[in-house]
């Protein structure tokens, strides 16, 4: 499934893009639900909380999730590059827990340009890195639908900016663009 039709801009292949914000593991479970290979996601081990795979059954087959569990944030950045390089895995999500410096996130993207994978940084707020081909943030909107979340291009090598409100369809297993508060149809004009 494609973000093309509801969701300007996909993620290219080929590059490393990134995700902060309270709502970037959900943005990571929507980009993961688009493909229908395996996917590796990386953490370093030591972190306290863990990622329930059957968590992410709304979105994706649980079954097509591969985990990397490793000691550091070397050994993280080491394991995603060989995938990443590799291309027998389209999609690899790789957690840190530190800012990456323009050396390390620019051998991911060369790692993903020779594997023709799409890698996704799950970064910590503020800590992102230059050779990033995108950055989203992500954060949940209060509301009746727990699915409902904002998630705003804040950096785009190859094109513009933006922000969308999105809600996941569990029913559908697709994403699908919510208009902002007093854009729906028939709401009042937003005031401004």
């Amino acid at each position: 499934m494609s973000f093309a039709p509801r969701f300007p801009p996909p993620l290219r292949k080929g590059r490393v893009h990134e995700a902060c914000g309270p709502g970037a593991a959900g943005f990571a479970a929507a980009v993961c639900a688009q493909g229908t290979g395996p996917i590796l996601w990386i953490r370093e081990s030591w972190r306290a909380e863990t990622l329930n795979p059957l968590g992410l059954a709304p979105f994706f087959d649980p079954h097509r999730l591969l985990w990397a569990s490793v000691a550091t944030q070397t050994d993280a950045l080491a394991t995603a590059e060989e995938a990443l390089k590799d291309g027998a895995i389209p999609l690899v999500v790789i957690e840190t827990t530190a800012a990456l410096d323009l050396r390390e996130g620019r051998r991911l993207q060369l790692a993903a340009k020779a594997g023709h994978t799409t890698g996704l940084c799950l970064i910590p707020e503020g800590m992102g890195s230059n050779a990033a081909e995108t950055r989203w943030y992500c954060a949940p909107l209060a509301g009746a639908d727990s699915t409902l979340m904002r998630w705003e291009l804040i950096k785009n090598k190859s094109g513009t900016l933006g922000t969308w409100d999105v809600r996941w369809d569990h029913a559908a297993r697709r994403l699908d663009v919510v208009p902002p508060v007093g854009e729906r149809p028939g709401s009042a004009p937003a005031p401004g």
